[in-house]
């Protein structure tokens, strides 16, 4: 693993080495970003700085080691509370830091743990070094140089020696190539071969010089850096030559305290009183970066060079990084009030910036030679300034109070019309446009500059202008969007419209441009473009799906010939339209700029096709369009694994991770140092299957995480979308007590018993399912045998019931044809008394009373022969049992004669035929009806039949 990390930081040291190779500019000031003690939490002073292999910065501070991994600073304390004096990472990862009174070395273990282990306790008298500062550590292979004034300490295979000057004291030690030499004091520069200091034959030359630092120079000379006496040069034989430079004054008043060799032969001098100077291998200034243009303090204390060529300077109070491989440096004059950048030109050797404080100038002696850009302003330019341009080799200036021409360093006013925005020089002829706060004017360039007229067709503001045709041209606002064509002299106007078909309602038109040979509409609902054939505006959706984001974009600056600038509210993108038809965007490589312009007024100046200048809130930034942008990024490195169940404290195995330390937070980092953050984006196997979204956060947390195995991926994205490789591990949430492996038996053992006990239970539940199913089926059984007894028994007494009824509808049909021979009867002994009152003898005379009387009494005694009765009676009580108990237990009071009349009822026969049985006549019959309804006490709605039939 180890030397896999190695093997990836030759890699991209080389990548970068390559990516590198260029000139930093002379022009602006680079990035520098401040780092102040409270945003580090340690001492003021920086005395020693050193990159880690990985990328990281450490700095030896007052306070202790401090560590920069990109996200967070981390202070360790050392023993005894020892101030650092220096610190130097050897390839092999250790931190070697030396301090007052104490030398050792800091390893970083996985996670960001850091584990100190002293070497100078090893010391057999530790009173030698008592009073020592270890201020230079020196790495030869495989020996350690820790350097004080007094001596300098060996550290080899384990043990230490001593080197001493011979009574003489130290002042610090450097390492050229492969060569080590100390300077003594006062006897000079000596070189050290084995354990023996040699001295250097030109040694007097800088006898007493303080040497402060020594480089390596082109192909074999020394670079030697002293404190007030300037810089020198060593030759390979030690002949020493003095190194006449630009900033040599300057270098020895203000005192150079350290030095660093940069990319192609650049070497930045820290300085004492006034910052950093860089000067190139011909011994020219490159920049000057102090605490006017950056620095937070100007006395540098140490530098280094960090994998992407940044440059990092520990001060004396603070730490600051400074992007020197930036293609991006930027001018912030903080003794003049510049302002506001809205127009810019170069003109005359001066470069001139229209800001809203004025307009003011500076030198411009092009980006080859060094120049500090100094801007006054020009007398009487206060206020607004909108537009510079160069017409017919006049500077114009468009101005809040009128247009303006600049002569002998001061204004002539050409126009009263105030807040000209846009000069647009009509093809093929010496007239100009104005746009205004109050409309168009027309300007002529002949020998002077003139304003002829201000148009009076419309007295609104006139924003943006463009040509589309020999007379034809577009004028727009943020309301409206005008078609004008002029006449032949450009003096008159023949037509002015307004136009608005086709455009959303209540869209802001931000402007006109041309881009790639297309009139378009820049609106905040994306491009459209005029059809002339049906005379309305269209979206140019083709243009629009490929710039995407930046379809809504409101300027459109040309660049050169099919690329162009597009700003969308202070993001800065470029395109291009390539033979291909394929547009390229690159929309992230100004990142670092957004929010720093203003909003519909951002203004970019193509010096050159190499060179924009790029106008800020206060000041403006020069991009270098031949730097190349770096094409790889290292892997971000997972610097801590946090338990956060409760106060956050580190997992000690971030393997194997206990079930209540499953709430966990996992910190990140990317040791790429640039001016715009970089973005992070994670996926935890096992827990979730898609990446997250980008985001600066560098730690994610992740609570309530179920046991298991998981794997956390994550990966780095820059400003300008060049991705990192992904960085993962691999770690496991412990099963919680109740799912250990003794438990788990239990759980077995308890399973296994609970299965025999349920088999057990199921078994007896079985022996009594079944039981209580055959008692169930015996039940059914019986009970369907009883059901079908009581159906069999229902049924046959239905049958009885029919029987019955049959029997009993045969002894109706013979009480009724015994009635009716009783009826019948009494009618032939009626018809027979009738005849013989009529009869006569043979002699035709009637027969006598006497006869006719015993035959009369013979005819009674047969009517009132009960015998028909009682055999009626008998024959009725059979068919209709306990009829006449019933009528005598209801109701005691009814006679014989009721009971038969009540029968007779019964039987529903008729009065006639009761008459005939009861030998009365029928209107007997009707009284004895009447009478027995009495008995009976029937009210008169009740039938005397029915309520017989009922009984």
């Amino acid at each position: 693993m180890f030397i896999k990390t190695i093997l990836s930081t030759c890699i991209l040291s080389l990548c970068c080495g390559l990516i590198y190779a260029q000139h930093i500019p002379r022009v602006g000031s680079p990035f520098v970003q401040q780092y102040n003690k409270s945003a580090y939490h340690a001492g003021n002073q920086n005395w020693g700085l050193s990159i880690g292999p990985e990328g990281f910065v450490y700095a030896a501070n007052t306070e202790g080691l401090l560590s920069f991994d990109g996200q967070e600073w981390r202070l360790y304390p050392m023993p005894r509370h020892s101030s650092l004096r220096s610190v130097l990472v050897h390839t092999d990862g250790k931190i070697y830091v030396g301090g007052a009174g104490e030398f050792g070395f800091w390893t970083r273990s996985k996670f960001g743990k850091m584990n100190y282990s002293s070497i100078s306790d090893s010391l057999k008298n530790k009173e030698l070094l008592r009073n020592d500062d270890i201020w230079r550590i020196i790495i030869d292979q495989d020996a350690i140089y820790f350097h004080a004034f007094s001596k300098s300490y060996r550290y080899q295979n384990g043990k230490i020696e001593t080197i001493t000057a011979q009574g003489e004291p130290f002042l610090f030690g450097h390492q050229v190539r492969n060569n080590i030499y100390f300077e003594q004091i006062p006897s000079g520069l000596h070189q050290l071969n084995g354990k023996q200091l040699k001295r250097i034959p030109d040694a007097s030359k800088l006898q007493q010089a303080n040497i402060l630092s020594m480089l390596p120079f082109g192909k074999d000379q020394t670079l030697i850096a002293t404190a007030n006496n300037g810089l020198f040069l060593m030759n390979p034989s030690g002949e020493i030559s003095s190194w006449s430079v630009q900033a040599d004054d300057e270098l020895k008043r203000f005192q150079i305290n350290n030095a660093v060799k940069l990319f192609s032969d650049q070497y930045a001098f820290g300085t004492i009183q006034n910052g950093i100077y860089i000067l190139n291998s011909q011994g020219e200034t490159i920049q000057h970066i102090n605490k006017n243009n950056g620095l937070q303090n100007n006395t540098v204390l140490s530098m280094a060079v960090d994998k992407q060529a940044n440059l990092w300077a520990g001060l004396d109070n603070g730490i600051d990084r400074i992007d020197i491989n930036s293609p991006l440096y930027y001018f912030s004059d903080l003794t003049v009030n510049i302002g506001t950048v809205y127009s810019s030109i170069i003109y005359n050797n001066r470069i001139y910036l229209g800001t809203n404080q004025g307009l003011f100038y500076s030198d411009w002696k092009g980006v080859s030679n060094y120049q500090s850009l100094k801007f006054s302003i020009i007398p009487g330019s206060q206020g607004q300034v909108w537009q510079l341009a160069n017409i017919a080799g006049k500077l114009i200036i468009g101005h809040n109070s009128g247009t303006f021409e600049l002569t002998n360093n001061s204004l002539k006013r050409i126009s009263n019309v105030t807040g000209a925005w846009r000069f647009l020089q009509i093809i093929n002829t010496n007239y100009w446009l104005q746009g205004n706060y109050t409309g168009l004017g027309l300007m002529q360039a002949r020998e002077e500059i003139a304003f002829l007229k201000q148009f009076k067709n419309r007295k609104e503001p006139i924003r943006e202008i463009l040509q589309d045709g020999p007379n034809n041209f577009w004028l727009t606002n943020q309301q409206h969007v005008y078609n004008l064509n002029l006449g032949a002299s450009y003096e008159e106007v023949k037509d002015w419209k307004d136009f608005s078909n086709g455009l959303p309602k209540d869209a802001r038109v931000h402007g006109v441009y041309n881009l790639a040979n297309n009139t378009v509409f820049a609106t905040d609902s994306g491009f459209y473009r005029f059809d002339n054939v049906s005379n309305e505006f269209k979206a140019y959706d083709e243009l629009n799906s490929k710039l995407g984001s930046f379809s809504n974009a409101n300027k459109v600056i040309p660049i050169q010939d099919k690329e162009y600038w597009l700003i969308k509210k202070s993001h800065i993108a470029k395109i291009e339209f390539p033979n291909d038809g394929n547009l390229r965007i690159d929309s992230s490589s100004w990142n670092s700029l957004k929010g720093m312009m203003m909003n519909n007024y951002e203004h970019i100046l193509n010096v050159n096709k190499d060179l924009s200048l790029i106008g800020l809130d206060n000041g403006f930034a020069l991009y270098f369009n031949q730097y190349p942008a770096s094409k790889q990024i290292p892997k971000p490195i997972i610097t801590n694994l946090w338990n956060i169940t409760s106060d956050p404290s580190a997992i000690v195995d971030e393997m194997k991770i206990p079930n209540s330390q499953n709430n966990i937070r996992i910190a990140y980092a990317s040791p790429w140092y640039s001016s715009a953050p970089v973005q992070y984006q994670y996926l935890l196997e096992g827990y979730t299957d898609e990446w997250s979204t980008w985001d600066q956060v560098a730690y994610r947390d992740f609570t309530n995480l179920p046991f298991g195995k998981y794997t956390f991926k994550v990966r780095t994205m820059t400003a300008n979308g060049i991705q990192s490789e992904i960085s993962s591990f691999s770690f496991r949430i412990q099963a919680p007590w109740y799912f250990s492996w003794p438990m788990i038996i239990l759980y077995i053992l308890l399973a296994l018993a609970f299965i025999y006990l349920f088999r057990k239970n199921y078994e007896r539940r079985l022996l009594e399912h079944q039981r209580k199913i055959k008692d169930k089926v015996l039940a059914e059984h019986e009970e369907r045998m009883a059901r079908e007894a009581e159906e069999n028994e229902r049924k046959l007494m239905a049958l009885k019931n029919q029987q019955l009824e049959q029997e009993l509808e045969i002894k109706n049909r013979e009480l009724a044809n015994a009635a009716m021979n009783i009826v019948y009867k009494n009618e032939m002994l009626n018809n027979l008394h009738h005849e013989l009152t009529n009869l006569n003898d043979s002699n035709g005379n009637k027969l006598s009373n006497e006869q006719l009387r015993k035959v009369n009494k013979l005819i009674d005694e047969a009517h009132s022969d009960d015998r028909d009765w009682d055999l009626f009676e008998k024959s009725f009580n059979e068919a209709h049992e306990n009829f006449f108990k019933k009528l005598k237990t209801d109701y005691p009071e009814l006679v014989p004669n009721d009971l038969k009349l009540c029968a007779y009822l019964r039987l529903n026969m008729s009065s006639k035929e009761i008459a005939s049985l009861l030998n009365i006549s029928t209107r007997g019959v009707e009284i004895r009806r009447y009478r027995l309804r009495k008995k009976l006490a029937l009210p008169t709605s009740k039938n005397l039949t029915e309520f017989l039939l009922e009984l």
